[in-house]
């Protein structure tokens, strides 16, 4: 966008929200709409799919955003995916706000069942999408705990309080979502200063598959280098032990003299060969008697 002066006017933070959102494909809808969602669709494209109008996405976002940081605890937020491409987003995003993440199958009677291991009471519930999440909503709504979704053109809007119209099928689609609501959250507890980016990439909150990330680990082991490979080793050209040791020179030197012939020749042999060596003389027990004992001394008494 030009400024009159001719140069570039610098984009706003909701505007570079905007054409993230843009990127990640977060306007696109379904070929389906639901009647509470259609004061959020901007237009129907000519092959049926709605398109959402990113400026209502936006506000939405902020509306949650000060929910979220309304609440004192964080630990009293429950973010929840049991769609696979929002399990990582909901891990990460947990981790940078500090709420709780139910990544995975929702275990029925989690909020209303004392008797579980499991069962909470959150005083506020996000989820990804309240058609795959169904469960969590139904049971938020018996125990009367606020609920916050991210709504496709299609998705059901009942027992949802604050509904973010948004591509919820999509893989970098749910990780930008997750990423600009956690950024917001932190701007406005003062965790991130006004003006200044955050410095966790998107990428972090996008779904992998296992598959992917197994190949690219087998690429990077393949690519990386020997580490056990040994150069070869070269012998040192002259002897410096005499340099170091004034001492070592001189026995070396008496050594050399006092050894004319090599140390390679071989002991010498009789002319009969080994086996013709003498054999020890027999003892009185090899011949079968025992030796004659000693005389005893005479004892002198006088």
């Amino acid at each position: 966008m030009a400024a009159e002066g001719g140069g570039v006017k610098a984009l706003t933070q909701r505007e570079q929200d905007i054409q993230m959102m843009l990127a990640a494909d977060v306007h696109l809808g379904t070929k389906n709409c639901d009647f509470q969602m259609e004061r959020y669709v901007y237009k129907r494209r000519t092959d049926g799919i709605y398109i959402i109008n990113l400026g209502k996405t936006w506000e939405k976002l902020q509306m949650a955003a000060r929910v979220i940081v309304a609440i004192e605890n964080p630990q009293d937020i429950i973010v929840q995916s049991a769609r696979p491409y929002g399990q990582r987003a909901v891990l990460k995003f947990a981790q940078y706000t500090g709420a709780n993440a139910i990544a995975g199958r929702h275990t029925p009677g989690t909020f209303t069942n004392q008797m579980q291991t499991s069962f909470s009471e959150p005083r506020l519930l996000i989820l990804t999408d309240p058609r795959t999440d169904h469960q969590p909503i139904k049971e938020s709504a018996l125990g009367n705990i606020p609920t916050i979704a991210f709504c496709d053109t299609d998705s059901p809007m009942r027992y949802v309080d604050i509904g973010i119209p948004a591509n919820n099928k999509g893989k970098q689609s749910i990780g930008c979502l997750y990423w600009l609501l956690a950024r917001m959250v932190l701007q406005m507890r003062g965790t991130i200063l006004p003006g200044r980016k955050w410095e966790i990439m998107v990428d972090l909150f996008f779904y992998r598959d296992p598959e992917e990330a197994k190949d690219l680990e087998e690429e990077d082991a393949l690519v990386a280098p020997e580490y056990g490979a040994v150069a070869e080793y070269a012998a040192p050209t002259g002897d410096t032990w005499g340099a170091e040791w004034p001492g070592a020179a001189a026995p070396a030197a008496a050594v050399e003299g006092q050894t004319g012939a090599e140390w390679t020749a071989a002991a010498p042999v009789a002319e009969s060969g080994w086996d013709a060596v003498t054999a020890p003389a027999p003892t009185g027990w090899e011949q079968g008697s025992a030796p004659a004992p000693a005389a005893a001394p005479t004892p002198n008494w006088e």
